[in-house]
């Protein structure tokens, strides 16, 4: 009898990566985490700028998460590292309390992000809509833009036929080759071309000193107190749900572009594990970027881990042996790669006349609160809620002006029905109450909701009112048809949500 069991070589095979033995895979996966590593370099020490810590800050924190979340995470080839969003939410921490309530609250806020995984927050996904995730992905595109225009006040004129250049690279070059990544060549041509020709703009080392050194790990150094916890918990929750947002809508645009799959749930523990292990060495929090994700998946078409393990490992290499030469890197070709990834991040088909025009109004009111707000608070995650509840506030007003009421007359006159058509809930109860003739019906009223649906507390409530309406003037209301969900909770609610005095 043969035997059907794997040999122990299949088994192997079976748990390497699928980019293992594939040389194509793994130039394109190293090439794009350079790239990201590039990108990366200056918006880490911008964000340390903001949260008032030194560069090296904010390069080790790109690092520990980029290299932590390739390995823990849900999403293959997301990218996680310090953003501008975490930056704003834990910066007061530091500026009020010093670094170490830093770095606290980060390992704090990796401590929530794991419990609200496990407690599957991940599924609160479902309930963002179509529009706002549409709107999302057209206010990153915006704020990726939005944060090359510093880069292009008073500034000296050579840098703009440096980002033209840059652009027409980004253009031309995938017609004629994809083989090495076209932000790779822009970047290194115009830092040749600016050292060559002794050309004097900004670059990156204009940003701030790189760290010559890695990351030692350690505890904070704070008091561990119930008045350390107090302090440190509002800031470290907060920083949690922001990143866990933006992580999760960043994830699910990933799975789009892709046609993959991902654990939503695993990625919100590995955002937690990724934040511990930045705290502890010495970092200040991060999640998902967004910017250099769209670099990595769309631009470069990186689509394994490799690609984000080796974009922290890249990063630290460059920062810590090529210190010198990636600080001549023009900030003038930087700006021309995030500029090309927002264009290409930004859903065009969206705002075309021939979409607006057949778009209902809400969904477009939805789109364009959800780009408002995160253009205004430059935080996504606000936008997202914001958007999310404008979107439910637009359905419950489409839905609830579905529901129809039509009286009609029993064949002897004494008695009417009334047949109730729609879904019943808060927004729809409230009006059921006024389409009834209480004074001018028959002594019997039949309200028949076969063709209805109770779903919450004010629709019961309702029709208790109306029983007793009716009630006052000597009549009898009588509710048939229920479903089955229906009668069981007006059966359970009904006559006991009125006062009792």
């Amino acid at each position: 009898m043969s035997s059907t069991a794997p040999s122990p070589s299949a088994r192997l095979r079976g748990l390497r990566p699928d980019w293992l033995g594939d040389p194509r895979v793994w130039r394109t996966e190293v090439l794009a985490g350079l790239v990201v590593a590039l990108a990366l370099i200056p918006e880490a020490i911008s964000f340390s700028v903001i949260t008032g810590v030194d560069p090296a800050t904010g390069l080790f924190t790109s690092f520990t998460m980029a290299v932590t979340i390739a390995v823990v995470g849900g999403r293959r080839a997301m990218v996680s590292a310090a953003t501008g969003a975490v930056a704003l939410v834990i910066a007061p921490l530091n500026r009020e309390h010093g670094l170490g309530y830093l770095l606290a609250g980060v390992i704090l806020a990796g401590l929530f992000q794991i419990a609200l995984g496990a407690l599957g927050v991940a599924k609160l996904m479902r309930f963002v809509p179509r529009s706002v995730m549409v709107g999302f992905v057209n206010a990153l595109a915006a704020l990726v833009f939005l944060a090359q225009v510093p880069e292009v006040r008073n500034v000296p004129w050579a840098v703009y036929p440096l980002i033209a250049g840059g652009l027409a690279l980004l253009v031309l070059l995938p017609r004629i080759s994809t083989v090495v990544p076209a932000p790779l060549v822009s970047v290194v041509v115009l830092t040749l071309v600016t050292v060559g020709a002794g050309i004097a703009v900004p670059t990156v080392g204009d940003k701030g000193e790189l760290p010559s050194s890695l990351p030692v790990p350690g505890l904070p150094d704070v008091p561990f107190t119930l008045d350390t916890l107090t302090t440190v918990a509002p800031y470290a929750f907060a920083t949690a749900l922001v990143g866990l947002m933006e992580s999760l809508m960043t994830a699910r645009l990933v799975d789009d572009i892709t046609d993959t799959p991902s654990s939503k749930t695993r990625e919100s523990i590995g955002q937690g594990i990724a934040n511990i292990v930045t705290g502890l060495c010495g970092g200040m929090g991060g999640c998902a970027v967004v910017g250099q994700t769209m670099m990595n998946v769309k631009v470069s078409g990186a689509r394994t881990r490799l690609s984000t393990f080796l974009a922290g490992v890249f990063l630290l290499t460059l920062c810590i042996a090529f210190g010198p030469v990636v600080s001549e890197v023009p900030m003038a070709a930087l700006v021309a790669v995030m500029v090309m990834v927002s264009v290409a991040t930004f859903d065009w088909h969206s705002v075309a006349p021939g979409t607006l025009k057949r778009m209902p109004a809400g969904e477009i009111a939805v789109m364009v609160v959800t780009v408002a707000c995160v253009v205004a608070t430059h935080n996504l995650a606000i936008g997202v809620v914001v958007g999310s509840i404008t979107a439910m506030a637009v359905f419950a007003r489409r839905v609830a002006h579905r529901t129809e009421v039509t009286a009609v007359p029993g064949p002897d006159g004494t008695s009417v029905v009334y047949r109730v058509t729609g879904e019943l809930f808060f927004a729809s109860s409230n009006d059921l109450i006024g389409r009834f003739d209480y004074a001018g019906d028959p002594d019997e009223v039949v309200i028949d909701l076969s063709s209805a649906h109770v779903w919450d507390a004010s629709s019961v409530a309702a029709l208790d009112a109306i029983e007793a309406k009716y009630a006052q003037r000597g009549k009898k209301a009588g509710i048939t048809g229920l479903n089955t969900s229906s009668a069981r909770l007006h059966g359970r609610l009904s006559g006991e949500l009125a006062g009792h005095h």
